[in-house]
Formats: C-alpha cells, structure tokens, sequence
C-alpha cells in the first residue's frame, strides 16, 4: 500500500467515475463491519480538523463520530473561537493547521475561501458544504440510492426546489456517473450551468412544472427553500416556491418504486408534506446515517488511497 499525493475533495467533480465506485464498495464494507460490531481502525493516531463557519448537526455528528470509529481523534473549531473568524489570512491559517493534523473537513459560505485554503494545505482537504457544493451530501445520497435500488446509471433524478448548492452538485454527478437530473425550480431561483461547473446540459432537463419533473423519476428529492446565509429572503422564497412542494401526487407521477430524499432538516409543510417524508417511499433516515459511512470511505481513501 502506498499512501496517495495529496487531494482535496472540494467538489463532486473531482473523483472519476471508477474512484465512484470503489468509494461505494469501500463504504458498504465500512457500513457492514460497523453493523457487525467489527473494529475497523486504519487511521489510527491520525487527526482530522472540523472548521465550522456554518453550523451543523449531521456534518459534525457524522465526521466526528466517524473518524472516531477509525481510530483517529478530532479537533473541532468554529470562527468564535480560532483566528479564522478574525483577521488572520486564511493560507496562513491553513499552513498552521496542516502542519499539526493530517485532515482538514471545512463547512463555510464561499466555494472561494475553502479553495484558497485546499492551495496552502499540507494535508487533503473535505468539502463538508459551501454555498456552492454539498459533495459529502450527494454522496450519501447515491450510495443510499445503490443500496436500495442498485446502479444509478441510465436512471432519472428529479430535483425540485431550488438551484442551490445541492443542485449544482447532482448535476455535476449526473455528468460524471451517467443519469439525468431532472430540474425544476421557480422563476427567478434556477441552476446556473457555469456556477454547477458543468460542460453541458446533456445530462439534464429543465421542468417549469414539478410535476413534470417528478414524471418517471426514480428517485424525487429537495432541500429546503431557505438555505443557511439567505435567511433574509424567507419570506420573499415562501411565496415563490409555494407550488414547489413535494406531495404525493408528484410521488405518484414518479416510477411506482420511486424513492424520496432530503439531505435535512426539513420543513414539514413547506418543500415537503409530512406524509411524504414520513412515507414508505422515503429513505431519509438512511440517507441522514450513510453520510457516516460514506465520509469514513472517503478519509481512508483520502489519506490511505486505495485499499486491498
């Protein structure tokens, strides 16, 4: 085994195809040995740093108690109380930090601020969400997905809501792994094609109507209307994502087997009916633990590369 040159993760853009897959076999071996109670430590006396701009639930939890059942340890920091909320540069701050830990999971607001510090790093840094990308997020997703249904390929996404940061990152997988993200958001709220960072629009359609979007989809999710950093505009969202609601009329226009997704929280009666989120066709709860697992793949591969 040779330990890898260093990579980051910012993006969903920058594994391949074939490193897809062995993360997913690597995961479900992860997943099946936790289930089992076996110890699984290949990064032991390894230590991963969480920096938190944006607060978080299932980030910290899963990243924390993750690298935790690999071995390592883990030094959380938030602005309030490091010097990146103050005036310190952040390659300064990223040439310190990577100098005392072996990992770098960063949470902020600017797809900007967390690639100038990937470039002074030392040590492979994980995107845990910008306002521009959620990769960690859509990697559970698709796992989840192959779970229950096996491969994605040739397989349709309906993505209704709005074109957010997890928008941009489902269409950047659609292009790398071979489906198609149906699209569909209000006036006003769409996918920018050049902030996805995508060649083309091959790999998805744009829907006016959700109900459109949701037509023969194998696989129905959405976020929340009010993403963190846009609080400002709630209630302006409110009023144009009214129809943007996932019910079970669009669960019916999708394919028999459909599954719902939501990466959390939710808001039950806003983006989706209660009945749908707490219906036989939502898988959210594994989506919400398989972002333990997935993240637990992607640090071993990030700091071990590929194992036997």
């Amino acid at each position: 085994m040779t330990a890898p040159a260093i990579r980051h993760y910012l993006q969903f853009s920058d594994f391949t195809a074939d490193e897809y897959a062995y993360l997913f076999e690597r995961a479900a071996l992860i997943k099946a040995k936790f289930k089992a109670y076996e110890k699984h430590q290949p990064l032991t006396d390894r230590t991963l740093a969480l920096i938190f701009e944006k607060a978080s639930t299932r980030t910290r939890v899963s990243f924390e108690a993750g690298m935790y059942q690999l071995g390592g340890s883990v030094v959380h920091l938030t602005t309030g109380d490091s010097q990146l909320g103050r005036s310190e540069p952040i390659d300064d701050s990223a040439k310190v930090i990577s100098r005392m830990v072996d990992l770098v999971m960063i949470r902020t607001f600017e797809q900007a601020k967390i690639e100038a510090f990937a470039a002074a790093s030392r040590v492979p840094v994980i995107n845990g969400l910008t306002n521009e990308f959620h990769p960690c997020q859509i990697l559970a997703d698709l796992f989840t997905f192959i779970e229950h249904r096996g491969s994605i390929k040739g397989k349709t996404v309906a993505w209704v809501g709005d074109g957010n940061n997890m928008a941009n990152t489902w269409l950047q997988a659609a292009e790398i792994l071979d489906f198609t993200v149906h699209v569909s958001t209000p006036s006003g709220y769409e996918v920018d094609q050049d902030v996805a960072g995508i060649r083309s629009s091959d790999s998805y359609k744009v829907f006016k109507d959700p109900m459109d979007a949701c037509r023969g989809a194998d696989l129905v999710t959405t976020d929340v209307w009010t993403s963190m950093g846009y609080e400002a505009e709630n209630e302006a969202r409110r009023k144009a994502f009214a129809d943007w609601c996932v019910d079970e009329e669009m669960m019916r226009a999708a394919q028999p087997d459909a599954l719902f997704m939501h990466c959390l929280p939710a808001h039950r009666g806003e983006e989706v009916q209660a009945e749908v989120i707490d219906g036989p066709q939502s898988v959210v709860w594994d989506e919400a633990e398989n972002r333990m697992h997935v993240q637990k793949a992607l640090m071993e591969f990030l700091l071990l590369g590929r194992m036997a």
